[in-house]
């Protein structure tokens, strides 16, 4: 305990600007991976033939390491944030991509054809029925894409990115275990906190019909 106040009076700024920068690449990577796979994963739809490589190749992807993901940007990017966003966003891409894909690919079709029926096009039959419809799944993917961004953030501190892993790898070099807890504790409080809001943000907008069949699918 004594080593955790000392460590908070010697470093707490830095801890701080730690967090900061942890949350700001997450958060990026985070929203990039929203802004290119949930459009994709509604396309992919259309493209059945497509979709089956196009997931292989992300689901590929997904099984590099880590580390040689960073490794491989540092002679492309350099060191620092930019290399780390785009390791993290391609991470990011898999669980929101799928869920996308298969929430609206396994829609009732009598609901698709009932949006055909009242004279939609087919911008406003996937904005008012098939997004909203798929919602809770795609915000699973969505959910555990942050998750595991948050904890993935943490290995950016080997390429110069900053965020709480410098503490970690501090800690782990000079073997410090209160720089390991000062990196490792926020790191998962910020994990629990982003999957409660956007399970929140999920509930927020789920149609009420569908937030009901649900409810009633799994009572408290």
């Amino acid at each position: 305990m004594d080593q955790m106040m000392t460590f908070f009076s010697d470093y707490g700024d830095q801890l701080l600007f730690k967090t900061w920068e942890h949350l700001y690449i997450s958060f990026i990577a985070i929203a990039l991976g929203i802004i290119v796979a949930v459009p994709s994963g509604v396309l992919l739809t259309r493209a059945p033939k497509l979709a089956n490589g196009i997931m292989a190749l992300v689901g590929v992807l997904q099984t590099f390491p880590t580390l040689a993901v960073l490794a491989f940007f540092i002679p492309l990017i350099g060191i620092g944030k930019v290399p780390a966003i785009i390791a993290l966003f391609i991470y990011s891409l898999l669980p929101i991509l799928r869920n996308t894909y298969t929430g609206v690919k396994d829609l009732d079709e009598n609901l698709k054809e009932a949006g055909r029926g009242m004279g939609m096009t087919v911008k406003e039959q996937i904005m008012h029925v098939e997004l909203p419809l798929a919602i809770p799944i795609i915000m699973a993917g969505i959910r555990m894409s942050a998750v595991y961004l948050i904890g993935w953030a943490t290995l950016a501190a080997y390429i110069g990115a900053g965020g709480l892993g410098d503490f970690i790898f501090d800690g782990l070099n000079l073997f410090k275990p209160e720089f390991i807890l000062a990196g490792a504790i926020p790191t998962t409080l910020i994990a629990i906190i982003l999957d409660f809001l956007f399970g929140r943000l999920e509930v927020a907008l789920t149609p009420k019909g569908i937030r009901d069949k649900n409810a009633t699918k799994n009572p408290a």
